[in-house]
């Protein structure tokens, strides 16, 4: 229990990481190892999270072989927890927030779980009787997570150290890369939702650095610029979104509002009667949905996010496998009762979520195809794997959306250090155009290049196909009806991802080289967080096989793991969620839609068959691949027509106020001034003070000049004006006397 109560350690140390590069990095600590500080501390932050992954697992097989949470009541863990009911606290430190499930589920259900360990550390601040407290919530979706940041993190670090040597912004780098992995900590351990919307900004002001790394060149500016001001348009629904919250439930917390809601679900089940907060959670779920589609770059706030790979490639692997694209993801798993009761996802087969999550997958999978640039290429892949994760949990797949989520950070860091890799090699490249016969050169970079598009293409064994298996599944079998509409998305997503990727494989790997220089493999310290990654997505998907597949070995019991140990069925259960059984067809079905994929690209590309030049010979191809390359003209909609129509009005009104109002105040201050100036100089400075100064000059100069005609030089003279002068004073003291 240990790590559990005190997981503030976990962000805290790569927090003072940041601080300690950024102050001592150049002057004591040196340029050349700086890098060694951020690996250091994020090396102990895996250790102790996967402590934390041991400590929840512990707690996990405790309370199932004790048939559940045994104690509903608080339990006082630090002196001075005052505790009056279950689930609030008044006072206190750290307690175990518990639920009374009454028992476990049948049916599909998952049997009640620990609760989740929630710690308080004092108030923040106070305003209108309103405590704000700081703490951590530790629940096996949090653990999850901390497994999977801090694991990609430790990876790109050490990537890093070889990838941006010699780089003018190392130290600088290095500081932000430490400060990202805390911000994604702070927000996946947060205990209320203001803790939340910290770790939340915190994770964009680290992008806005990193993606405009190299700030001199004007596209990374811009990109960054991009990034920071799409989020900021989703925040103002993150902020929406946690004032409803707050103005129904009259609390922060994040366990107390998904008590509160599972309670009220299960009395309106029990009764019969409609949830009374349906209306309030409608409103806050289509609110926090808008910062979903920023942060997570979902449609229509997705533009931004292809753009964010002008940072440094690792930088991209973070960003797009574990950090801040994830975060989005991450908030409707933790608050998912809001969104299960707002959207009304167990009971209808289309809602707002889920056809976002679809259609995002969708058109993310399509534009990947009009793409040279290989970054850009999986950055589309990562905004259609995103709407897969996205539109699993509106259809009610909450483990099939985090086990998707937990794979794909894997496969998906690797493809992006491989592209590293490859521009390392390549003359710093990253057009696949000028690539091509690779694998010769790098066969490392291949290997792993070619086992991560295996998993995300869904190809049995890898850990894409498990996780992609159980998402089509959720929107076959749903919760009381199926999706059909998210079903057909995700068949044709699965199809369109195994194509793009073959594409990428081709131009990069096969051929001969058409690009500058002499490729070359990767050094080991890049080599090597490669082959790493590319074990986990062969490995990945054993973490929730399902009980068929283990059952002929024997191993029936380590079937679903992430479902029990990282589901908060404290709060599930009480919504009703359940789980489809394991559909043998549906992974086929899935399974052909890849392969047919990757055999219709391999035709085209390595036997030359299909319509090739078909954009040139058809109107109608070329008018879509056009739309595709334009990225849907959205970028269009946004900076000509929608800030084009804004800015100009504002500009030609700013203008006007510059020319009519700034400057004419400015101008009549000046020439008051000027005028008050020719005034002084005439009339005080030129007559007053010069007449004057000129006057006493003048007569000064008679009165010398009548003086020196007296000089004569005669004795008698001089005689006569002595006389003549006593003569006056005598005269004087007898008329004054």
């Amino acid at each position: 229990m240990w790590i559990l109560e005190n997981a503030y350690l976990i962000p805290l140390i790569p927090a003072i990481s940041f601080v300690v590069i950024l102050l001592f990095g150049r002057s004591i600590i040196g340029i050349e190892r700086v890098q060694k500080v951020g690996i250091t501390a994020v090396g102990i932050v895996w250790v102790l999270s996967m402590i934390a992954a041991v400590s929840w697992i512990t707690q996990v097989e405790d309370s199932a072989s004790s048939g559940g949470p045994e104690d509903h009541a608080l339990v006082e863990v630090n002196e001075g927890l005052n505790a009056t009911s279950a689930g609030a606290a008044v006072d206190g430190d750290l307690y175990l927030a518990a639920e009374d499930d009454g028992h476990a589920e049948d049916d599909g259900h998952a049997a009640a779980g620990p609760d989740p360990v929630i710690s308080k550390f004092g108030s923040w601040w106070s305003t209108g009787g309103i405590d704000f407290a700081v703490g951590t919530l530790v629940d096996g979706q949090t653990v999850l997570l901390l497994v999977v940041v801090t694991s990609i993190s430790l990876l790109v670090h050490i990537y890093s150290s070889e990838y941006v040597k010699g780089d003018r912004r190392f130290v600088h780098y290095f500081a932000f890369l430490s400060l990202f992995t805390a911000a994604m900590l702070i927000f996946v351990m947060a205990q209320n939702l203001i803790q939340m919307i910290v770790g939340w900004e915190l994770v964009g002001v680290c992008s806005f650095v990193l993606i405009g790394h190299w700030w001199e060149e004007r596209p990374n500016s811009d990109a960054a610029v991009k990034a920071f001001l799409t989020n900021r348009v989703g925040d103002i629904g993150l902020i929406v979104g946690v004032i409803i919250l707050f103005g129904t439930f009259g609390t922060f917390g994040i366990h107390d509002i998904n008590v509160k809601i599972g309670e009220a679900s299960r009395d309106a089940s029990e009764t019969g009667t409609a949830n009374p907060y349906h209306f309030a959670l409608l409103m806050a779920s289509i609110a926090l949905m808008a910062a979903v589609c920023s942060k997570s770059g979902q449609f229509p706030l997705h533009t931004w996010l292809p753009d964010a790979m002008a940072g440094p490639t690792p930088v991209s692997a973070l960003i797009h496998a574990a950090t801040m694209v994830v975060a989005g993801v991450f908030m409707i798993g933790r608050l998912y009762p809001v969104f299960y009761e707002g959207f009304a996802i167990g009971s209808s087969a289309i809602n707002l979520m889920a056809f976002i999550g679809g259609f995002t997958a969708l058109i993310g999978a399509g534009l990947a195809f009009a793409q040279w640039d290989i970054k850009k290429v999986l950055a589309y892949s990562t905004v259609s794997q995103l709407g897969y994760m996205v539109m699993a949990l509106g259809v009610g797949a909450w483990t099939a959306a985090m086990f998707h989520l937990f794979t794909h950070a894997f496969f998906k860091a690797c493809l992006f250090l491989g592209a590293g890799s490859v521009s390392h090699a390549a003359h710093h490249t990253f057009d696949i155009r000028e690539m091509g016969g690779l694998r010769k050169y790098m066969p490392h970079t291949y290997r792993t290049f070619v086992i991560s598009t295996l998993a995300l293409a869904g190809i049995f064994p890898f850990a894409g196909f498990w996780s992609k298996d159980e998402i089509l599944l959720g929107a076959l079998a749903g919760q009381e009806r199926a999706y059909p509409l998210m079903l057909i998305f995700g068949c044709v997503v699965a199809l369109l991802t195994a194509a793009y990727m073959t594409r990428v494989i081709w131009y990069t790997f096969w051929g001969e080289y058409r690009g500058h220089g002499h490729p070359h493999e990767s050094p080991k310290v890049m080599t090597v967080p490669l082959w790493i990654l590319a074990g986990m997505a062969v490995v990945a998907g054993v973490f929730n096989l399902p009980t068929g597949a283990l059952s002929p070995f024997g191993l029936e019991g380590f079937a679903h793991r992430i479902q029990t140990y990282a589901e908060p069925s404290h709060y599930l259960n009480a919504l009703g969620l359940s789980h489809p059984d394991p559909s043998l067809m549906m992974a086929l079905v899935g399974l052909v839609l890849a392969l047919a994929g990757i055999a219709i690209t391999f035709m085209y590309y390595w036997r030359n068959t299909g319509p090739h030049g078909l954009t040139e010979r058809n109107r109608y191809a070329k008018a879509g691949h056009t739309f595709l390359e334009n990225k849907y003209y959205l970028d269009h909609l946004y900076t000509d027509i929608v800030v084009g129509s804004i800015k100009a009005p504002i500009a030609r009104a700013a203008n006007w106020v510059n020319d009519n109002v700034i400057d004419k105040v400015v101008n009549t201050a000046g020439e008051s001034a000027r005028d008050g100036g020719k005034w002084v100089y005439r009339w005080i400075d030129q007559g007053t003070i010069d007449n004057t100064v000129n006057a006493l000059g003048t007569g000064a100069d008679a009165g010398g000049q009548g003086l020196r005609v007296m000089q004569t030089g005669k004795v008698q003279n001089y005689g006569s004006l002595l006389f003549g002068t006593a003569a006056v004073v005598a005269i004087v003291f007898v008329i004054v006397l």
